[in-house]
């Protein structure tokens, strides 16, 4: 089977990944414009992938009316990591494992969010739950500015006692929540770690949350009592970013 990734920046990202890419479809007259989309053919060109020029209505369509930008891949059915293959790479850059779990996050533009800082911060893999639970498709892809095709994503039917494997792995496991006891800055965040976001309105499910070892909080100074899932958990990767730079040293 195949799917579709749209947008210039996740088109290159997935051509500089180790998913294949089956061919490249260009709107009419989008090869006039140069810049990104000339590096885009010529990448295609080097790794002998196809690319045609088909008309602009065909990627209305494809896209279902989203952004594309006049460029959509073709590319190979994703193929998710499991939490072992996690926990190997991890292992191979003689790392302790840094991990993100997303509890039930259904927004697709958080779970690009997050997926991209995730990314940009160093975590070895991210785990999401195989059912209610946003997927990862070509506007998560998108979102994440094509994150999605350098970082290991897990799909597990059961977060919580996936949570249990880890911590039989000696994995710290840190959930955020506004009802937690300790600020996020002293929270120790170095080490082996899992961060866990929660639903945007609900938070963690019960179970998830209580099969945490501690819970933290941001500090909320102003009228709003809560931040966006996806802000608050790529403000916490980044302090557990600071911490083990520091403790690296």
């Amino acid at each position: 089977m195949s799917e579709y990734i749209w947008g210039r920046n996740p088109i290159m990202e997935t051509l500089q990944s180790v998913r294949k890419v089956k061919r490249i479809l260009l709107a009419e007259g989008s090869k006039r414009e140069g810049g990104t989309l000339n590096t885009i053919i010529q990448e295609a060109q080097k790794r002998q992938i196809p690319v045609e020029t088909v008309p602009r209505a065909r990627l209305d369509q494809m896209s279902k009316g989203a952004v594309h930008q006049g460029c959509v891949a073709v590319v190979a059915e994703r193929e998710y990591a499991s939490t072992d293959d996690i926990l190997a790479r991890a292992a191979e850059r003689n790392e302790p494992p840094f991990l993100l779990l997303l509890d039930s996050i259904q927004d697709v533009n958080n779970l690009g969010s997050l997926l991209r800082t995730a990314e940009a911060a160093g975590v070895h893999g991210v785990i999401i739950p195989e059912h209610r639970a946003a997927e990862v498709n070509a506007t998560v892809v998108k979102t994440s500015a094509g994150a999605t095709e350098h970082i290991m994503i897990a799909r597990e039917t059961n977060l919580t006692r996936t949570i249990d494997y880890l911590k039989q792995q000696n994995i710290w496991i840190v959930g955020l929540a506004g009802e937690g006891d300790t600020l996020y800055t002293q929270a120790n965040l170095t080490g082996a770690l899992a961060v866990v976001v929660g639903n945007e309105g609900k938070g963690m499910g019960r179970l998830v949350r209580e099969h945490c070892d501690v819970l933290i909080k941001l500090p909320m100074h102003g009228y709003i009592n809560s931040l966006n899932a996806a802000v608050a958990g790529s403000i916490t990767l980044y302090e557990a970013l600071r911490q083990r730079s520091l403790a690296s040293r």
